[in-house]
């Protein structure tokens, strides 16, 4: 019942802190980057293909004229012409019978539609759902407390990260911020406030933490900033419109990055040491200290490695080009995107290698006989 409470308590205080920078963030007015008035992305039904001049079977090459039926927006219901360039990026190789989604523009009463994608949405939320249920039928209560975990992190991101920084306040305060209410609330969820949960928690802000600040300390060493992504001309744009501290983007990213798996190891090393003190009871400090550095050091490797191959996944197509251009030593080794899938992988295992004595340690002095059970 104690437990209970102070999960209770302690949800409802994280619960109202989100509502308070909710609250404060509400009703942004955002700078116009693009117009857009009187544009629509509606649903719609391919009825008729009119003319196709695609390449054979190659629905990547080539431009459709067929005939929509609206299914959403005011004009639903409505039967209308509409373009279809049939691209990697863009566009849908359409069908009669397939769903798609349609830009509709209206401009003096006069309608221009064009195809902008199959509509994957009703997939994308049958994925999701078969995620959940399989997360829940196999991890049962736990499995529910891990789901709802992740849809507070999703809502911190969306409605109290983005919003911050979109106000200027600066994107490391925010994601160290959305790391700590993040941890708070999805350890309560797990375990409640306990000792193995408090350790956990100290392990896992401390693990994000420093990552940021290898990443930084990587940044300065090597000249690489906020300004060296690829997309930067973009941001720079953004920038100048909005409020948002481009320069601190690509650092904010990287505690974000690295919180899912400090918070792994540090759960993890908690929750062992805790199962052994309730195996033996007369374990001292020392004892647990030296148990959760042996079960953090067979983590180590595997976490690292899974971080590494992670941010390697997410660059193989700049690692295609490096080898089919075959770029020298000296050029990769000075390639901005490398040093920065560098500088992420290192810091996020950086902060889970530190993360494993900060977590012993932590957990060793809370659960260890000089505290008693």
């Amino acid at each position: 019942m104690k437990k209970r409470l102070s999960r209770g308590g302690c949800l409802a205080a994280a619960g109202i802190l989100f509502l308070l920078f909710f609250l404060s963030f509400r009703g942004i007015e955002k700078a116009e980057l693009l117009e857009t008035e009187g544009r629509n992305f509606e649903k719609a039904e391919v009825v008729e293909v009119l003319a196709d001049n695609a390449a054979g079977n190659q629905a990547s090459a080539g431009k459709q004229r067929v005939k929509l039926k609206l299914l959403s927006g005011e004009h639903s219901g409505k039967t209308v012409e509409a373009n279809s360039s049939s691209g990697y990026l863009f566009g849908a190789h359409c069908k009669v019978g397939m769903k798609v989604i349609a830009i509709v523009s209206e401009s003096n009463g006069e309608l221009a539609v064009s195809v902008y994608s199959e509509n994957r949405g009703p997939m994308v939320w049958l994925m999701i759902g078969i995620f959940v249920a399989v997360v829940v039928l196999v991890g049962g209560k736990k499995g529910v407390s891990s789901i709802l975990g992740l849809g507070f992190t999703m809502l911190c991101i969306f409605f109290v990260f983005l919003p911050m920084i979109y106000q200027g306040v600066s994107p490391i305060f925010a994601a160290v911020l959305v790391v700590i209410l993040t941890t708070l609330v999805t350890m309560c969820l797990v375990d409640g406030i306990t000792r193995k949960s408090l350790a956990a928690m100290a392990g896992t802000v401390t693990g994000v933490i420093v990552s940021g600040i290898f990443a930084w300390i990587f940044g300065k060493v090597t000249s690489i900033s906020g300004y060296n992504v690829s997309d930067i001309e973009n941001l720079v744009y953004v920038g100048e419109m909005t409020d948002i501290r481009i320069g601190e983007l690509l650092f904010a990213g990287i505690l974000i990055a690295a919180l899912g798996a400090v918070m792994d190891v540090g759960m993890s090393i908690a929750s062992t040491l805790n199962e052994l003190k309730e195996a033996n009871p007369q374990m001292t400090v020392q004892d647990l200290f030296r148990s959760g550095m042996n079960v953090g050091r067979d983590m180590m490797g595997t976490m690292s490695n899974t971080l590494i191959l992670a941010f390697t996944g997410g660059s193989i197509n700049t690692l295609v080009f490096i080898y089919a251009y075959n770029y020298q030593y000296q050029q990769i080794m000075n390639m901005y995107s490398v040093g920065i899938e560098l500088m992420q992988g290192l810091s996020s295992s950086m902060g889970v290698i530190l993360a494993v004595p900060c977590t012993s340690l932590i957990g060793a002095l809370l659960l260890g006989n000089k505290f008693g059970r």
